[in-house]
């Protein structure tokens, strides 16, 4: 059991916390109720976050505290990663595919998005991360009232859905994940760099106990593998109002 954490009323237990969707609306902030629930959180257990975006996004999202309220920051599922605030080993996506592949791919997506006929079509619909790319077939510049909008076009038309399997078939020799998340768009990384991936950065910490809370459980959805991890407590939460009542419930908090 690392030092640190003795302090706490339960040394061996850590939550994992999505952020979209999890700890805050898509793309928004986390609400006041939230951060101070999580303080008091903090008093109880270890606490971290693990998502696909960037870190930027997550603070923007989280608070400018971000690294020092959580214990654990995962960003792109932990190929960036913090351990009280201190940076841990990252991974590289283009590294490990290589140029001309990752070009093949891109061009790809981008092919296959301009042929796309959407109700509307913004900009950046394919970002590259450290660990990752997220594509969005609307565009990742889309306002919050047009990724609401989206959303609900994509769950009556599959429009991510059926962009992946296409990807599935037309790259199945890449190895591959695509992962949908968010309102908008979908992840895209190598086998195994999924939020699983953050699992790695815990061993040797003396956890007995970890929880996962988040809110794309599904299969297909980007919590499904650590939600089902054989290590991890899932909690398939519907809002960040749902992870506060069940942070309640499991806490006392």
């Amino acid at each position: 059991m690392a030092s640190e954490w003795l302090t706490r009323a339960r040394p061996d237990t850590i939550c994992l916390f999505d952020v979209d969707g999890t700890l805050s609306l898509a793309r928004q902030s986390a609400t006041p109720a939230m951060l101070d629930q999580l303080k008091r959180l903090k008093q109880e257990c270890v606490i971290g976050f693990v998502g696909g975006s960037d870190l930027a996004k997550q603070v923007e999202q989280i608070g400018p505290d971000a690294l020092s309220l959580f214990d654990f920051c995962f960003s792109e599922n932990g190929l960036t990663a913090f351990r009280l605030g201190t940076p841990l080993p990252s991974q590289s996506f283009i590294a490990w595919l290589g140029e001309d592949k990752y070009k093949r791919l891109v061009r790809w997506v981008l092919r296959y998005v301009s042929e796309l006929d959407l109700p509307k079509m913004r900009g950046t619909f394919v970002e590259f991360r450290n660990g990752m790319i997220n594509v969005s077939p609307i565009g990742r510049n889309a306002s919050i009232a047009e990724r609401i909008e989206f959303e609900a076009y994509d769950k009556e038309h599959r429009i991510r859905e059926t962009m992946v399997a296409k990807l599935k078939e037309e790259f199945a020799e890449y190895g591959l994940t695509y992962s949908i998340g968010g309102q908008i768009s979908f992840d895209v990384f190598p086998a195994g760099w999924d939020k699983t991936y953050c699992l790695r950065h815990l061993s040797g910490e003396g956890f007995k106990t970890i929880h996962f809370f988040g809110d794309k459980t599904f299969k297909g959805g980007n919590d499904y593998e650590i939600y089902t991890h054989p290590s991890v407590t899932g909690h398939a939460v519907r809002s960040p109002d749902d992870t506060m009542a069940e942070l309640t419930t499991l806490f006392g908090v």
